[in-house]
């Protein structure tokens, strides 16, 4: 099943947001990662240090259903967080093939700001922003024990 959820991205207190909304919604951090833990990217440059314990991923399950979903903006290569940037829709697919036609139908007429591609931490995942504006983000668990 195809699920859809909303991801938050903060300017260095992502913590502290999710840490408030699991005080509302009750639950866990099924994973909660900081940037120290990615591995070094070609071409991008060192994350500064000050960045290192910001939040990369974090999700906190609402429902079977729903998961709320986050991470704070990463050094020069993440965007400015703004007030109408701040948020993607999440699509999770059940297949590859899945993935590629979501990505490719929704970003047609947009801006695409990472190719579909296998990641570091399991999924093949990608993100642009659509022809209306909204930021959209793709992805297929590959390796979902990651």
């Amino acid at each position: 099943m195809t699920t859809v959820n909303v991801y938050l991205t903060f300017d260095g207190n992502c913590e502290e947001a999710f840490n408030f909304y699991k005080s509302v919604f009750g639950g866990e951090f099924p994973y909660l990662g900081r940037f120290k833990e990615m591995p070094p990217m070609e071409g991008m440059p060192p994350l500064p240090e000050e960045h290192k314990e910001r939040i990369m991923h974090v999700s906190l399950p609402i429902s079977e259903e729903t998961v709320l979903m986050g991470s704070d903006t990463g050094g020069e290569w993440g965007p400015k967080v703004e007030v109408g940037n701040n948020f993607s829709i999440s699509v999770n697919t059940e297949s590859k093939p899945e993935a590629e036609r979501i990505f490719n139908e929704l970003s047609v007429g947009g801006k695409v700001n990472m190719p579909m591609q296998s990641t570091f931490w399991g999924d093949y995942f990608g993100t642009f922003t659509d022809k209306f504006g909204i930021n959209w983000m793709v992805s297929f668990p590959e390796n979902p024990e990651k």
